[in-house]
């Protein structure tokens, strides 16, 4: 009987030891004002073109002295924006994006570990147009501290990955548009009021 008590002692550590990280994180809620994804593409071999969105949300669990994070952001859609009317509702319509369809654009990660004094590389899952597959990006140091603006407590990082846009369905005009598309994304997220 004596045996077992280690293993159950071990088990009953490890547990409390996720309980405690789960208490020290902290929720920071986006800032949608300054967390909005830029992509760029090649376009006919003649240039690369950008676009944005403009609406996004989500919240980031963050322990900031571990630097474990869980992560789950929401794109709208239709919140596209290429600089011209006509051409956000070709890219809202079924040769694109199928907005109607899909009108979301999720993107999560858990226990994922965020460079504190350093890039770091997160594990997350994206997914567009009905299909989720495995992303990873690239993140950059987090800074967190007081925006003076609003004296709230804030923290940022820049996120970049590249994508192959035809392995969520996006293969419209493939391989005269790319396939690669870069993202780009600026992310700052404030703490949660209690």
């Amino acid at each position: 009987m004596s045996a077992a008590r280690p293993r159950i002692c071990s088990a009953a550590g490890v547990l409390l030891s996720a309980l405690a990280t789960v208490a020290a994180a902290e929720r920071f809620d986006i800032d949608g004002r300054h967390t909005r994804p830029v992509f760029a593409v090649k376009h006919l071999g003649f240039s690369t073109q950008h676009g944005r969105f403009n609406d996004v949300r989500g919240t980031i669990d963050y322990d900031a002295e571990t630097g474990i994070a869980s992560i789950d952001v929401t794109i709208e859609a239709a919140s596209i924006d290429m600089g011209a009317d006509d051409w956000d509702e070709h890219m809202r319509g079924p040769d694109f994006f199928d907005v109607a369809a899909y009108p979301t654009v999720i993107f999560r990660a858990n226990d994922v570990v965020l460079g504190i004094s350093g890039a770091s590389r997160v594990a997350g899952r994206l997914a567009l147009l009905g299909v989720v597959r495995p992303v990873e990006l690239e993140v950059s140091a987090i800074h967190c501290g007081l925006e003076v603006s609003t004296k709230r407590h804030k923290c940022g990082a820049d996120i970049t990955t590249t994508i192959q846009r035809s392995e969520w369905g996006l293969k419209k005009y493939v391989p005269f548009v790319a396939d690669e598309v870069r993202l780009t994304i600026p992310v700052e997220a404030y703490r949660a009021e209690r």
